[in-house]
């Protein structure tokens, strides 16, 4: 597996090795030991979770203020742009954001730490993303950042307004939201 980071660099892009042919593809989306050597890590994965979204759904931008989840996330199915938001205060790179392109074709998988929102916008007709978790879902820790906030300024690649869940549409703006210390 190959291991980069983006401006953020706790922020991870993890390529795994696809060994492919005209019958299709095989590869090892997670292995433990190879995840924790190649990252430097050492994480324990506890829920995964798989969500299917229609084209223009923005979901996000989410994180749970006790009991943090870190995320990796690929798409088994379609296409997204996914995003992390640092959120925490103390950090360098607070309040700030990358994203990347996550698609069936390149395999690609997104670590998001914890202490981050996470988020995507669907920009295929229907996609499957697929992701584990650090820690439990856990609803009364769950905050929500609304995904248009003008000081996070994220350039999502969309034209129209996206579709969003009525708590995503209420999240709040990064200057009035719990943060981590």
């Amino acid at each position: 597996m190959i291991v980069t980071t983006l401006g953020i660099p706790e922020v991870l892009i993890i390529q795994p090795q696809v060994f492919g042919d005209s019958r299709g593809f095989f590869l090892e989306s997670y292995n433990q030991q190879a995840f924790n050597k190649a990252t430097g890590l050492n994480v324990w994965f506890v829920q995964d979770n798989h969500s299917r979204s229609a084209k223009g759904v923005l979901r996000g931008l989410h994180y749970q203020i006790q009991q943090p989840q870190g995320k990796l996330v690929r798409v088994v199915r379609g296409s997204i742009f996914d995003v992390a938001v640092d959120m925490r205060k103390k950090s360098p790179t607070f309040g700030q954001w990358v994203g990347v392109e996550l698609n069936e074709e390149n395999h690609t998988q997104l670590w998001v730490p914890p202490g981050f929102a996470h988020g995507f916008v669907v920009l295929s007709d229907a996609t499957e993303v697929f992701y584990k978790t650090t820690d439990y879902y856990a609803p009364e820790f769950e905050r929500s950042i609304i995904w248009n906030d003008p000081d996070l300024a994220i350039d999502w690649p969309i034209q129209e307004e996206p579709r969003l869940s009525a708590k995503d549409n209420a999240g709040l703006p990064l200057a009035q939201a719990e943060v981590f210390l």
